[in-house]
């Protein structure tokens, strides 16, 4: 099934073009700033899903302010990864997944293995999503895990009602559940008024205390870097030019000068003059920087807000989510701990509706295949219905199962990453956008840095 803003572009013919003009006012800034914000919005919910509140809790339980420098590191290799994959879709006009098929000139024996493992990666971060859709339906209604397991897989009747629908409704969407999670996030740090010194201690001296800490380092990187983020913001900002280009040249539209800085046919957005794409380019980096900060502050906020609980003697690591808000309302009272799950909500919610974009993007990218969106999203759902259920009949800890799936997509961020930088330091790709020397250097310090942190773990554990 073919989503109703994913149309296909194809490279038109070279054609001569007018050059573009810039905004002429501050309010015209804002107005255009305010019409491209989406695609960053959409994909910063990634950095708040239930997956980061799993290895947050963990760490501020276990380790108090300690791994607070992994949250901020996470989050800056994040924001240049995603500004990357955001500005591969303008420069290009492909998504991501589109450019590996390319690569792998649609053969099967490259195309087949490589599709497989990215959606394996996006089936441990559906798992995630899920478990926190479970989670705060126990914590807030009283339902058992094992009822609320059936229940939160229903999510998908309304993700599936909703993609039938306008591109800016799913845009609305997830602007209501992510201004519901940063406002509870922020209120509860107001609340627990965390010790500024630690706080600052924390984030700038790196430090990892053992095995235990290391596991959480990197549950946080996976948990913050995300691979189907990554192959996601490319196609959402190649869209988001089809978009605009659409509203530019509608009749309805009164802003002369969005007509002016839009006049490429939406069939035609690869062949962009140069003035427009790197307008377009300023304000995904401008919504990528404010949507990726304040996603970090939340990380922080949650990992903070657990610090309370620390019981000053072991690392409480196994700390139940339900633990964590049971304790949060002694300390606090119980507003805070059902602000606490509300967010938890909000944030299963969001990132579900994120991951069945993705995972439509990954297939119908790598594959070039449009499957049925309804029976995947059903089939992948189900597919996390078995593993959650099983950990509750066994008694084990979701939250631990929430780290440890977050582990497993830190393992696979390789996978979209290293093209990633790639195509966007190749000219051939990015036409004058390409990534400069500096830019360069830094992402290959990033990639080297997620590479070592993932072999370490790897060769410590067996």
């Amino acid at each position: 099934m073919k989503l109703p803003w994913s149309k296909r572009l194809t490279p038109p013919e070279q054609i001569p073009r007018e050059k573009t003009v810039q905004p002429t006012s501050a309010r015209q800034s804002l107005l255009h700033f305010l019409r491209w914000v989406g695609p960053a919005l959409m994909v910063s919910i990634a950095y708040m899903d239930p997956g980061n509140y799993g290895t947050d809790i963990g760490a501020g339980a276990g380790f108090k302010y300690e791994l607070l420098w992994v949250v901020w590191l996470a989050s800056a290799m994040a924001m240049l990864l995603q500004y990357l994959s955001g500005k591969l879709g303008i420069a290009s006009g492909f998504s991501l997944p589109e450019l590996v098929r390319q690569s792998f000139r649609g053969r099967r024996r490259y195309v087949l293995p490589y599709w497989l493992a990215a959606e394996a990666a996006a089936a441990a971060t559906d798992l995630a999503e899920y478990l926190g859709t479970v989670l705060a339906l126990n914590i807030l209604f009283g339902v058992p895990l094992l009822y609320a397991a059936v229940f939160g897989a229903l999510d998908v009747i309304i993700l599936l009602t909703m993609m039938t629908r306008r591109f800016r409704l799913i845009e609305q969407y997830f602007a209501l559940l992510i201004s519901i999670l940063v406002a509870g996030i922020f209120y509860n740090m107001f609340v627990v008024k965390p010790d500024l010194a630690q706080v600052g201690y924390g984030s700038i001296i790196p430090l990892a205390s053992g095995s235990t800490a290391l596991l959480l380092v990197v549950g946080i990187v996976g948990a913050t870097v995300m691979p189907h983020a990554l192959y996601v913001h490319s196609w959402l900002t190649k869209n988001k030019v089809d978009l605009l280009n659409t509203e530019a040249s509608s009749k309805t539209t009164k802003d002369s000068s969005l007509k002016d800085l839009m006049k490429t046919k939406p069939e035609d957005a690869r062949e962009a003059p140069k003035e427009q794409k790197s307008w377009l380019n300023r304000l995904h980096r401008r919504e990528t920087i404010m949507t990726l900060t304040i996603a970090g502050i939340v990380n922080a906020g949650i990992l903070i807000v657990a610090v309370p609980l620390f019981q000053g003697t072991g690392v409480n690591v196994n700390l139940t989510v339900n633990q964590f808000v049971s304790g949060m309302s002694a300390i606090y009272g119980p507003a805070i701990g059902i602000l606490f799950a509300l967010t938890l909500l909000a944030s299963g919610l969001s990132s579900s509706a994120l991951g069945t974009v993705a995972g439509q993007v990954i297939m119908e990218g790598l594959t070039g295949v449009r499957a049925n969106l309804w029976l995947r999203r059903i089939v992948t759902r189900g597919i996390n219905v078995f593993p959650t259920t099983i950990c509750i009949l066994l008694g084990l800890s979701p939250l631990l199962l929430l780290i440890y799936s977050q582990v497993i997509l830190s393992l696979m961020i390789p996978l979209p990453m290293i093209p990633l930088v790639y195509y966007t330091s190749k000219k051939k790709f990015m036409g004058a956008l390409v990534n400069r020397r500096t830019t360069i250097v830094i992402a290959l310090v990033v990639v080297a840095l997620i590479l070592a942190l993932n072999t370490y773990l790897v060769i410590t554990s067996f």
